[in-house]
């Protein structure tokens, strides 16, 4: 009997769909560039059906690639041509809400916005908001730690939840809470990615509404001046909600697409909320303003309409590049703040030097970089350029003491650069990681994890005697 067979037999009608037509829409995630049809897509309703694909996955050594929404953008939730896609999105149950404790119980299908809209009539949230949260799931979420325009003051999803529970390909169920015995298990899950468990259930911490929120609009006359701004805010004590930038391109696109009233003439944007008491808003207003005396423009939402809509342009970054070019490549890195304007000038450089657009969008306040460099995938050789301008842009951000990733994750697309910023020990320590909890590696193999043979015939095994480049650099 065929692997398709056992679980068409196992599971409820409906519950299994094969077929190289049928499958089509699973083959990519976010990062679109790469596509794979799987051997068949399950679609379990509940924790039981999960574990019986487990079972007959691990008994006929077949891969299985766990998958959310397919948000993400890292190609982490790719299929392997031989592998079953395990789809959680079916999974949408709010368990529980606890008002008091200021948790809720949710299964991993659940929209990232969903928990908030449950949990309104309380007078609370969920913070971490990637731009993707009217389609995201949280138990994408936890795969891949994401964060969002408010993650500076509220963390990103590791800061976020209390427990999760996972599966391991035998099937059997472990708990790991903020309440372990300091082996921080919680927080190791939280980024895995799928390679060591599929999640099949997370309980979420619930922030209060604040009194009030605030978002101040500043355009700048220059990338630099702006960056400086972001460190003068921080070096003040202020730690506003959310702490977000755009250069002149990014501007211009979000403008066209949702109209927030950007300034056009600006080249380079900052976005600044302040939230807490009405008290503390206004005393932390009368400083940020004290800071923006380099801005040709500052505008402070009137009211909560208007605070949505400048938001609403930076969420709309995504698409509204995506408007202008035929296709676009989104990179994630992240540097230490005080090295923004450097940084951003070595991306300036290289898109000359590729002779490609790059439009910049990140969170500015934690130094998470979102270069978006547009390509025509349809003109032989500009995939490729792009590819090698994208790892050109992680490799500085290691350089400059950061890391290859902030809240995208490392799936396919950031292989090689994994090569660049761990060495052959680091390495090794994952690869031991992955066989504790997945010995089989039939859990979203070949993600993530290089192995040391790839470095090695990448020639990017660079570190000597244990010595990371650029060692007088301070590191996160």
């Amino acid at each position: 009997m065929s692997i398709i067979s056992e679980l068409t037999k196992a599971l409820p009608k409906n519950s299994v769909i094969s077929g190289e037509e049928n499958t089509r829409p699973f083959e990519c995630d976010g990062l679109s560039v790469y596509k794979q049809n799987p051997l068949a897509v399950v679609l379990p309703t509940n924790i039981d059906q999960i574990k019986k694909v487990l079972k007959i996955c691990k008994k006929n050594n077949t891969p299985v690639v766990t998958r959310g929404a397919g948000t993400g953008l890292s190609g982490g939730a790719l299929p392997l041509k031989d592998s079953i896609v395990l789809g959680l999105s079916k999974l949408t149950r709010i368990l529980s809400i606890d008002p008091e404790g200021q948790t809720a119980i949710v299964e991993p299908g659940v929209r990232n916005i969903a928990i908030s809209e449950a949990v309104e009539e309380y007078g609370l949230y969920y913070a971490p908001d990637p731009s993707s949260q009217i389609a995201c799931t949280i138990g994408g979420n936890v795969a891949e730690n994401s964060g969002g325009v408010h993650c500076l003051k509220y963390g990103l999803t590791v800061q976020n939840i209390e427990a999760v529970k996972i599966l391991t390909i035998d099937g059997k169920e472990f708990l790991f809470t903020r309440q372990d015995d300091g082996l921080g298990l919680l927080a190791l899950m939280t980024g895995s990615e799928g390679l060591l468990g599929v999640i099949s259930e997370v309980t979420v911490k619930l922030t209060k509404k604040p009194q009030l929120a605030k978002v101040i609009m500043a355009g700048f006359p220059s990338v630099r001046e702006c960056a400086n701004t972001v460190s003068n805010i921080i070096k003040m004590g202020v730690i506003p909600a959310g702490l977000e930038m755009m250069d002149k391109f990014a501007i211009e696109a979000s403008e066209a697409f949702a109209k927030p009233g950007y300034p056009l003439d600006a080249e380079a944007l900052l976005l600044c909320e302040l939230d807490g008491s009405d008290d503390q808003v206004s005393e932390d207003l009368i400083k940020v303003l004290e800071v923006l005396s380099e801005a040709t423009s500052v505008r402070v939402s009137k009211n909560e309409d208007e605070r949505l809509l400048f938001w609403k342009g930076r969420k709309s970054a995504f698409p509204a590049v995506g408007r202008l070019s035929p296709d676009y490549y989104c990179m994630d890195g992240t540097i230490p703040k005080r090295y923004l304007a450097e940084v951003l000038d070595k991306i300036s450089n290289l898109s000359k030097k590729y002779d490609l657009r790059v439009a910049n969008v990140f969170h500015a306040g934690d130094g998470n970089l979102h270069p978006l460099i547009l390509y025509d995938a349809g003109q032989p050789g500009e995939l490729e350029k792009a590819e090698d301008f994208g790892n050109d842009i992680l490799k500085i951000c290691v350089d400059m003491g950061g890391s290859i990733t902030g809240e995208h994750g490392v799936g396919i697309e950031k292989l090689d650069a994994m090569c660049h910023q761990y060495n052959t020990l680091e390495l090794d320590v994952f690869h031991q990681i992955k066989a504790a909890f997945d010995p089989f590696s039939l859990l979203n193999p070949g993600k993530a994890v290089p192995t040391l043979h790839r470095c090695a015939e990448l020639g990017n095994m660079h570190v000597h005697h244990g010595n990371l480049p650029h060692p007088e650099l301070e590191r996160f």
